[in-house]
């Protein structure tokens, strides 16, 4: 946002609220139109407001085929809201808005601002726009403005973060609309990006999460092939990150040096997340994936064969357009040879404006249903399997912030292995915050989580756990890691996100 922009920020303590739907690039967008609305002197409305603030802010996904009626149901249920606040606003981003446009405004005229993936950073000056000129202010940009980490970001943990590598995919898989609404892969200098890095861990970040479409393809925009194996060694090298995850790779650009590099990094963690989307060679070919089951279950031995105890999980699309019953056996046959951790598994939909939604062979509601169970109850199987291995470990758990929604009721606290998996944990009697590190040993295993039923051993106080503390003894002030790209030139576990488009997304 320019300085002229920024001169016509609302001069009032007005509440803003922002609801999240799809991947991991929208709640992290999300973060950063949160910190554009700090920034302009909006203030944060409380948790459970459910539309009741002066500004609501809907960052919308594409992925899934009812993603529209979910925005306009959410929007007519504001209406009313609206007529009775005056001066309230409400505005619609992310993917829904760049590939609807003008529709939103039309089927809810009383939506004051329509905005896209490529210039999220317009939010406050159009919503003042919209309040000065009262009419609705729509505005897609075709390319991106500038690059979103440069953006004011209102982290939502003190402990781990989010940082983008790159936006954009260059990949066309059939289902999925994504890299025609964010665009072509562009990626960012690895200057920048380990500076932030570098500033998150000065203000108490423990853990990162590299992010992007097609994360593993970093380095193509840059004409350095080596580039994302380059950039795991070098947060290895700085000093206070203790955890480094990446996602979503994509199993066309995963080379042995990257493999290498988790192996070799000690705080690059062994898990690794890689979208499959089927075990059938002609539905991947169907979908425009540039791999085969083969090549696929390849990379996983190999993953294991540096890195023994690695977590691995996958995506997987049941019922797209001419499976066969066949084709289905292959997915449960790439399954039981890659043993999973877990798996998110979809019923494909279609996805308006994708190749596959005009597809011949569009599957029956009941046979697709029939085949995610059989899938759910295969992967259930081997879930639980391999959690059981993790009984009689000794691990060290990061305390998460609200991933134990039953911790009170059990005198539990909860938090995430090196391997990302849940772990639930006796309360030990010593104090222990979010971000802290804890060693436990694993004593009973469940399909989604593990249980350390004895004392916990040993607590070791972090300085993830002393920003914790610190951002929650001063409520009044601007809850948040304010943070944009430092000004010297080069410069969960993060939360679980429900289905978006990162799962499909991954092309």
């Amino acid at each position: 946002m320019t300085s002229s922009d920024r001169s016509q920020a609302v001069d009032v303590k007005r509440s803003y609220e922002v609801r999240t739907y799809g991947c991991q690039m929208n709640v992290h967008d999300s973060e950063r139109l949160s910190g554009l609305l700090e920034d302009a002197g909006y203030v944060r409305a409380p948790e459970g407001a459910d539309g009741d603030a002066d500004v609501v802010v809907f960052n919308t996904c594409a992925v899934r085929e009812n993603a529209d009626n979910k925005l306009y149901g959410n929007l007519g249920r504001l209406a009313p809201m609206k007529t009775k606040r005056p001066g309230m606003q409400i505005a619609v981003g992310g993917c829904l808005a760049q590939k609807d446009r003008d529709t939103i405004v039309k089927r809810a005229p009383w939506v004051d601002v329509v905005f896209g993936t490529h210039n999220i950073g317009k939010l406050p000056v159009l919503l003042e726009r919209a309040r000065i000129q009262e009419e609705a202010q729509v505005e897609i940009a075709e390319s991106l403005e500038a690059f979103p980490s440069t953006l004011p970001t209102r982290r939502e943990s003190a402990y781990a973060a989010w940082v983008s590598i790159s936006v954009g995919c260059n990949n066309t898989c059939t289902f999925c609309i994504v890299p025609a609404l964010r665009g072509k892969e562009e990626d960012r200098r690895p200057g920048d990006i380990l500076a932030e890095v570098e500033a998150l861990v000065a203000e108490g970040v423990s853990e990162i999460t590299l992010l992007g479409q097609n994360v593993n393809a970093y380095g193509s925009d840059l004409g350095d092939r080596e580039a994302f194996s380059k950039l795991l060694r070098a947060c290895g090298a700085i000093e206070g990150l203790e955890r480094v995850r990446f996602t979503s790779p994509h199993p066309r650009d995963f080379t042995d040096d990257v493999i290498a590099a988790m192996a070799e990094t000690p705080n690059v963690m062994p898990q690794l997340h890689m979208p499959m989307q089927s075990g059938s060679d002609p539905i991947l070919k169907a979908m425009r994936r540039s791999y085969r089951q083969e090549r696929f279950l390849g990379i996983i031995e190999k993953v294991r064969a540096a890195i023994p105890h690695a977590a691995i999980s996958t995506d997987i699309i049941v019922g797209f357009p001419g499976e066969t019953e066949e084709d289905f056996q292959q997915t449960m046959h790439a399954v039981r040879e890659a043993r999973f951790a877990n798996a998110f598994t979809f019923q494909y939909s279609k996805r308006p404006g994708t190749p596959a939604a005009d597809m011949d062979g569009q599957i029956p509601k009941e046979v697709v249903q029939d085949r995610y169970m059989r899938l759910v109850a295969l992967q259930e199987e081997i879930s639980w399997e391999e959690n059981k291995k993790q009984v009689g470990r000794t691990l060290e758990v990061m305390v998460a912030e609200g991933e134990g929604r039953k911790d009170g009721a059990t005198h539990r606290l909860s938090g995430r292995a090196p391997d990302n998996r849940l772990v639930h944990f006796t309360k030990p009697e010593a104090e222990v915050r979010p971000g802290d590190v804890v060693t436990v040993d694993i004593t009973y295993a469940a399909p989604h989580h593990l249980l350390a039923e004895g004392p916990t051993p040993t607590v070791r106080r972090t300085r993830a756990g002393d920003a914790w503390e610190k951002r929650n003894a001063a409520p009044a002030q601007p809850a948040g890691v304010m943070l944009g790209i430092p000004t010297l030139g080069v410069p969960a576990p993060l939360p679980t996100v429900a289905s978006g488009c990162s799962v499909p997304a991954s092309s």
